[in-house]
């Protein structure tokens, strides 16, 4: 499953959230993303763990606590939807 993380502390890095999130079980993958100009983080990421049922005990013991003095946001990541407007279709 595929979680997403918001409200992360600039200083989080991806091994330490992913010792976060190993306390709940296997955790395949950790993404921070960041400014693709500065290399800072922009304060979110997603993490990947491949046992649903672990996942699900990760979203819910991490969902608003506390991860280096800030309360994060911890939830089911979904599929970006595309922007689908007539213009990108080809008809006006």
């Amino acid at each position: 499953m595929n979680i997403f993380v918001a409200r992360l502390d600039y200083s989080v890095d991806e091994s330490g959230l992913r010792e976060v999130f190993e306390q709940y079980g296997e955790v395949e993958s950790v993404k921070i993303i960041k400014d693709k100009f500065t290399g800072r983080s922009k304060g979110y990421g997603f993490v990947e763990m491949p046992n649903e049922d672990e996942a699900l005990k990760a979203i819910e013991g991490l969902n608003d606590t506390e991860l280096n003095n800030r309360s994060i946001v911890v939830k089911k990541a979904y599929p970006r939807e595309e922007n689908r407007s007539s213009y990108q279709n080809g008809s006006f």
